[in-house]
């Protein structure tokens, strides 16, 4: 374990905190002693953390989550496949519950906010509701979802898949981590089983609503000056796998005429990406992140270039005019370069719009604190994507300094934290009484 001067994540963010925001039960010196607390598990030097999923430090830290959640009055229960849930009753417990939370597993040397942030958030509003004498008209439940990020296993999100059932059997028992096991060998160590895991799926239709507080992961609530944002959307992925095929020869030995050097047929398919999301959606995005050359040597010509595109939109017809229109000018710069062509689609996710009526109900929290509304897409995936295939969901986002995440510079204001609490609550409460 660290000691308290190589860990200063408590004194960091008390030191400029604002006491005036600890207020109607809501603690933010607790919130910082929690993620303090949290930070210590899975600790790495540089003042990251590295609990992968389904790991030995994940469950020390969902362990620690638990305790507070009995503290605070909630029944705690685990599935299968790691998902702890801790539930509130509510006045009528015949209604359906409203939930909130994260995740606590990270990628490897992670930041100290990404998804510790959400379950906490969600876990504050309880402990609010206790100070104050509040007990919802509806069940509440905090849920820490298991392996969102995917860093064991490089296929995230595993927990709320397995919850919704939209994780396949063969996709479970396909599975290896970064260390050749497989998912039931992983799942043993940790004390369920795969079967467990399977049989981790519930009616989520049960839940009324399920809204998630995260760090933004980008600049526009610091561009805009306001603490807390509202997510508009969450991109689906649609990874596009392209082969541009040419012929392979020396490279001072070849005329420059009539060479099929599938690499410039890349770089000039590469130039013209950026180009088309702006003509399809404002929300969209397209990304070259890998190429491979083959035989990848310097003195010679390649035979073979293969690149991944990913392509995003929190809406799915743009984001699949998109994926045709990338596709397109992959035929038509192999065609006219007379080279060959192959593509292959990897992965295509269904992207989560946040219906309108829940952003406006968003957006009256927010300027209850005389927050401006600033909507922002969500590029990155969530649990809430996986929630919002089946049961309405909504999304916070607090402010990242500079933007930075999944790495040990992530920092958000225990400001910005504490008012995303309280706009939390206060969402969550007007939703309680409909």
């Amino acid at each position: 374990m660290a000691s308290n001067e190589t860990n200063s994540i408590y004194e960091d963010l008390m030191k400029d905190y604002n006491t005036e925001l600890t207020h109607s039960g809501v603690n933010g010196e607790r919130l910082a002693k929690r993620l303090y607390e949290l930070s210590f598990i899975g600790y790495t030097q540089v003042g990251g953390v590295k609990r992968p999923g389904l790991s030995d430090e994940e469950k020390k830290a969902k362990d620690l989550v638990k305790l507070w959640m009995t503290e605070a009055g909630l029944s705690v229960s685990e599935d299968g496949a790691g998902n702890v849930k801790g539930r509130l009753p509510g006045k009528d417990n015949s209604k359906r519950a409203i939930a909130s939370g994260s995740h606590v597993d990270s990628v490897p040397n992670g930041g100290n906010f990404d998804g510790p942030l959400g379950v906490l958030s969600a876990l504050e509003v309880v402990e609010a509701w206790k100070e104050s004498g509040y007990m919802p008209p509806k069940p509440y439940e905090v849920i820490v979802f298991t392996d969102e990020e995917g860093a064991r296993f490089n296929s995230g999100l595993s927990g709320s898949r397995a919850m919704t059932g939209d994780m396949s059997e063969a996709e479970m028992e396909g599975l290896r981590d970064y260390n050749g096991e497989t998912l039931e060998q992983v799942l043993g160590r940790y004390g369920s089983s795969l079967q467990a895991f399977k049989e981790a799926k519930q009616d989520v239709t049960e839940l009324e609503l399920f809204v998630e507080v995260h760090i933004e992961q980008g600049k526009k609530l610091e561009q805009a000056d306001q603490p807390v944002g509202i997510v508009s959307g969450i991109a689906g992925p649609a990874w596009l796998e392209v082969e541009f095929l040419g012929e392979a020869g020396h490279a001072g030995n070849t005329p420059m005429i009539g060479r099929k050097d599938p690499l410039v047929a890349a770089a000039a398919f590469i130039q013209k990406i950026p180009e088309f999301p702006g003509q399809i959606s404002d929300t969209a995005v397209a990304t070259v992140g890998k190429l491979e050359v083959s035989p990848n040597g310097v003195n010679v010509i390649p035979e073979k270039v293969t690149l991944h595109v990913d392509i995003r939109d929190i809406y799915e017809g743009p984001r699949d005019q998109l994926l045709e229109l990338i596709r397109q000018e992959a035929e038509s710069i192999a065609a006219s370069r007379e080279i060959g062509l192959e593509i292959k689609q990897n992965t295509k996710i269904q992207p989560v719009p946040i219906a309108q009526n829940l952003q406006e109900q968003l957006a009256d929290s927010l300027q209850k604190f005389s927050i401006t509304p600033t909507y922002i897409p969500s590029g990155a995936g969530h649990d809430a994507m996986i929630l919002g295939r089946h049961i309405p969901v909504a999304m916070l986002f607090v402010r990242s300094k500079e933007g930075i995440s999944h790495n040990p510079k992530e920092w958000s204001s225990l400001n910005d934290c504490a008012t995303g609490v309280h706009v939390l609550k206060d969402f969550i409460e007007k939703a309680m009484e409909q």
